[in-house]
């Protein structure tokens, strides 16, 4: 980036608020020519309460929002950029996380239930016994989805359940349900003073609520799941104004691009033709792939999900979706759980000094398996451990099984569109490894292709916004865009010790299998009923990497 950028020598800009697992960031970009001039980051915390939940602090997301939009408008300043040239703002958002909030004071009346959580687990079961047969695709046919933790609607309904302020709240009319884009655009647009309650078709679609071919909210899906409609946010599309920045320094500006994080991706890629696809590594993985107008049905363990609606006249677009819980986080969780490092980079670094797992086998099924198995009741595993095995094959093994989980949706994939992808085109935070990547290759046998700009997400969130009637300040004409350069990584081994390897794999994945139910074992406590790696770990890795890394992480 140039130390500074003369007044006036660029065209209009639009922000992108990018709202993530792990942190938030706020980026800028030229309308032009796409190019990224400012952003700021902030780390985000996560809360582990019990075995298999996680939360977030929706008030530390919202505030991580205004320090990352004050942050870049301070940073663009400094360059010499107008920040009035600022023209629009767009949302992408981890999907499914789901909040509720007090219309009246504006407080949440919960920690935010993340994506990732489990302890819906008996919520599923317990609505699994309504449905003739136990079938989780018993709502497949409105949703496209399968009735699991995943997805919104049972972590509300466990709201409603087991939180009296939650109940209390519905009953007497003021509370609002919503995913993350909704709670932040409510706030932004003035919360309590006037908000808007709106979320798009692309996060709509991950709630269990949501009828993907009618684009509405779905009467009998909230009568199954027996929550009121009224609360729910309206639907827009993607690529629209919903409202105006209430406060800061961009004031008046309006917010008028919202895509959920993985539809955003698709959509930075430029995978507006059928066949199109993209995988995001971030804390889980996201395999999405273009099915164009008509919503696909997988026969192979894969979720339909509206892509993308860039505008409200605008037709609705369909992907279907792979989705693995744990990629990025699997990192993260060698680094701060174990203490392998003290930077994700490191890790890196380990996996390069070895080069190989040398037979070690890592399933990190800390949610159970998501796509294309959907078994809840697998748990992380690493096997295929030595006396020679070492925390550099174990953070090898890591990275693999990133990879290893993104052939395993590619495969379905492939079956589900009848025409094999040629190369992967790919984004997000982890594909800045470059072991990683070459892995990669190497697993799927196809090249992997990354964009030389790798904000994939928040560019996406920045077109829908530019390009929304009332702004106008980005072409999404395919003709208008511009080319996007690219590394490739080309497969290094042969087939045969591919196929091998993930051979070896899905082994490992079987035995991961069947770890967890939804009540204790006779004689057991629940926390060796789900935690396979609790006795392993304290008794396999601190004699073979050394109680320092453990003793060091609990201070």
């Amino acid at each position: 980036m140039a130390a500074t950028v003369q007044r006036g020598a660029i065209g209009p800009l639009v922000g992108a608020i990018d709202q993530g697992t792990s942190s938030t960031r706020f980026l800028v970009f030229n309308a032009n020519t796409a190019e990224l001039l400012s952003h700021h980051q902030v780390e985000l915390k996560q809360k582990f309460p019990k075995e298999g939940w996680v939360e977030q602090d929706p008030k530390e997301i919202l505030q991580s929002v205004y320090e990352c939009v004050e942050k870049t408008c301070e940073k663009l300043k400094q360059l010499n950029v107008d920040i009035a040239n600022i023209k629009a703002v767009g949302v992408s958002n981890q999907r499914e996380t789901t909040v509720v909030w007090d219309k009246i004071t504006g407080e949440p009346l919960h920690n935010a239930i993340v994506w990732l959580d489990l302890r819906t687990q008996s919520t599923v079961d317990r609505l699994l016994k309504r449905i003739p047969g136990h079938d989780k695709s018993y709502l497949k046919s409105r949703t496209g989805l399968p009735l699991s933790t995943y997805f919104s609607a049972v972590k509300f309904r466990w709201l409603l359940d087991n939180v009296k302020e939650v109940g209390q709240a519905v009953k007497e009319e003021r509370a609002k349900f919503g995913t993350i884009d909704s709670w932040l655009i409510w706030s932004l647009t003035g919360g309590k003073d006037g908000g808007i309650h709106c979320t798009d078709v692309t996060n709509a679609s991950r709630t269990m609520l949501f009828n993907i071919h009618t684009l509405e909210w779905d009467a009998e899906l909230c009568k199954f799941f027996d929550i009121p409609m009224d609360i729910l946010p309206s639907v827009r599309s993607s690529s629209e104004i919903y409202g105006l920045m209430s406060s800061g320094a961009l004031t008046g500006v309006p917010i008028s691009g919202c895509l959920g994080d993985q539809s955003a991706a698709l959509v930075g890629q430029m995978c507006f033709r059928d066949g199109q696809a993209k995988n995001t590594y971030g804390t889980g993985c996201f395999l999405l792939c273009n099915t164009g107008q008509k919503p696909a049905v997988s026969e192979h363990g894969l979720l339909t999900t509206v892509a993308y609606k860039l505008g409200r006249d605008k037709p609705a677009c369909y992907a279907l979706e792979g989705s693995v819980a744990i990629a990025g986080a699997v990192v993260r969780w060698l680094r701060d759980n174990l203490g392998f490092a003290k930077s994700s980079g490191e890790i890196e670094m380990l996996a390069a000094e070895v080069g190989s797992s040398y037979g070690c086998y890592f399933v990190p099924a800390f949610s159970g398996l998501y796509a294309p198995y959907w078994e809840p009741s697998a748990r992380g595993i690493i096997c295929g451990l030595t006396q020679f095995t070492n925390k550099k094959h174990i953070a090898y093994a890591a990275l693999e099984a990133v990879c290893f989980q993104t052939r395993e949706i590619l495969d379905a994939m492939n079956k589900d569109c009848g025409i094999p992808l040629s190369q992967l085109q790919v984004d997000g935070g982890m594909t800045n490894n470059k072991i990683l990547m070459q892995l990669q290759a190497d697993i799927l046998c196809i090249p992997v292709v990354k964009p030389s700009m790798p904000e994939t997400t928040a560019l996406g969130a920045a077109m829908a916004a530019g390009a929304a009637e009332g702004v106008g300040v980005w072409s999404l004409n395919p003709d208008d865009l511009t080319a996007v350069t690219c590394e490739r990584f080309e497969p290094q081994i042969n087939s045969e010790e591919s196929e091998c390897r993930y051979a070896r794999w899905k082994r490992a994945v079987k035995k991961s299998m069947g770890w967890e139910t939804s009540e204790p074992h006779p004689g057991e406590t629940s926390i060796f009923c789900s935690l396979p790696l609790g006795f392993f770990i304290m008794n396999s890795l601190l004699m073979l990497i050394g109680a320092k890394y453990i003793s060091g992480n609990a201070k």
